[in-house]
């Protein structure tokens, strides 16, 4: 006879196993402020991003913003190139890296850049760095959370915000700023002149920055993240992640500075908690390896830190391998990582070499396939053709178009437009050849295309000439 499950009372719950009710509101949490190697660190990997976030909207390259995704006239300016809408397959091309980067980088080191560049990770940081400057440090913004209001409440939440909304607002113009030029967004928004659609957007990922990094902050982590939820497949024993070593630090409880803790059987945690207060996810790491976790490393300086006044070893907390913590080492060079590594190379180096081969005009040719496939002009024999020159180069080109062939083919009806850059011309051309020269129904011919301001840029399509 089964047995009917019944809801797990607290004191009931098996060691090891969490229960969360999903219904229920989860507490705010207080991270207590710490210094350290992998504290330092992350500043250093996180400013370049912001720095690099805000500064490239207003870069000027070839009188245009350095990075711009004009919508409107679908292109996308990055740097010194221009994409359009049938460049999509370098847009694809860059996600495969980017993935299989990321898949690389997990294999090797965990979930480091959920805890050291993530956007989420970094904005978040900013935010609780306002917390700490208003409100200051842990117990007293517990304090200050517990306490009725007053003037000094009020303050020092309204400081709080304050910053909030200024990074947010500023996060939301300089994001738009990718889309509109940010110098013309700004006067626009000053001046109410501003496109209502680009406004509503600004406010959007404004009010998006503020609910995320403000509020959600952990939340977007543990439930939100899709990469949380596959980042299992890609670790194995020899991946460096943030661990517990708990065959050092079992049994836990606290002890005096001086008192021979091992004689009682204890290890060398001492159940201080900061592990855990420290934790921007409101993890134990003393738990094991957690899809939550974001490898961090605030723990490790937390641990570092209590070890250090404790007189003794650091590294109970440390980044290691789960090989390292069983008593064995870790292999850094790996089937899979190898796997990975080679596929990252190989896909690297083929977008490289189309990106540099691509060529500045696009060519693309279209004979006519009407009822009368050729036509006869006297002693000549004719066939339409479409030409569609599409100028993907930075300036106005003409182009001259010859044809090749085995037979002395010419052009008429051509004449050579200037093409305005990102223009795509479409202009009929016929090509002839005198009929006693032609001695076959059908033969191959091959355009060329030639910029005249730079001979360099040019373009070649084949295609066949039909005869009687």
């Amino acid at each position: 006879m089964s047995k009917t499950p019944t809801s797990p009372k607290p004191g009931d719950q098996e060691p090891g196993i969490r229960y969360v009710n999903l219904y229920e509101a989860e507490d705010k949490v207080y991270t207590r402020r710490i210094i350290g190697f992998y504290q330092k660190l992350r500043r250093y990997t996180g400013l370049p991003l912001i720095l690099g976030f805000l500064l490239m909207p207003w870069l000027i390259i070839d009188g245009r913003p350095a990075m711009l995704f004009d919508l409107p006239a679908r292109q996308f300016h990055i740097l010194w190139l221009t994409f359009r809408p049938q460049d999509a397959m370098y847009l694809a091309w860059l996600l495969l890296i980017a993935a299989f980067l990321l898949f690389t980088v997990t294999v090797l080191v965990g979930r480091v850049w959920c805890g050291f560049t993530c956007p989420q990770t970094v904005w978040t940081q900013m935010f609780i760095w306002a917390e700490h400057l208003c409100q200051g440090d842990r117990n007293k913004r517990m304090k200050l959370d517990a306490q009725p209001w007053n003037t000094e409440k009020v303050l020092r939440k309204g400081a709080t915000q304050s910053i909030w909304l200024l990074i947010s607002l500023i996060t939301g113009l300089t994001f738009i700023g990718y889309f509109v030029p940010i110098r013309e967004l700004i006067v626009g928004l000053v001046t109410l002149e501003v496109h209502p659609a680009a406004a509503f957007w600004v406010f959007f990922f404004m009010g998006a920055t503020y609910l995320n990094a403000g509020f959600m902050r952990e939340q977007v982590c543990k439930y939100m993240c899709p990469y949380a939820r596959f980042q299992s497949v890609m670790y194995d024993q020899d991946t460096l992640a943030v661990l517990y070593n708990h065959h050092r630090g079992e049994q836990r409880g606290p002890r005096k500075a001086n008192e021979d803790y091992r004689a009682k059987g204890m290890g060398d945690c001492i159940d201080c908690s900061w592990c855990v207060q420290v934790c921007p996810v409101d993890i134990d790491i003393r738990e094991g390896l957690q899809a939550e976790c974001i490898d961090c490393g605030l723990c490790v300086d937390a641990c570092n830190q209590v070890m250090d006044k404790m007189s003794y070893p650091r590294g109970l907390i440390s980044f290691t391998s789960e090989d390292a913590i069983a008593g064995g080492r870790t292999r850094i060079l790996r089937p899979r990582l190898f796997g990975y590594g080679a596929i990252l190379l190989l896909m690297i180096g083929v977008f490289i070499y189309s990106i540099g081969t691509r060529a500045p005009v696009g060519l693309d040719v279209i004979r006519d396939r009407g009822v009368n496939m050729y036509r006869l002009s006297g002693d000549m024999v004719q066939n339409v053709y479409t030409l569609r020159i599409h100028n993907m180069d930075r300036g106005v080109h003409h182009y001259d178009v010859q044809v090749h062939g085995d037979f002395p083919f010419s052009v008429q009806g051509y004449r050579q437009y200037p093409v305005e850059e990102g223009e795509i011309l479409t202009v009929p051309i016929r090509v002839q050849v005198p009929r006693d020269e032609l001695d076959r129904t059908q033969t191959n011919i091959t355009f060329e295309l030639q910029s005249l301001e730079n001979p360099e840029i040019r373009a070649v399509r084949n295609s066949t000439f039909i005869g009687p």
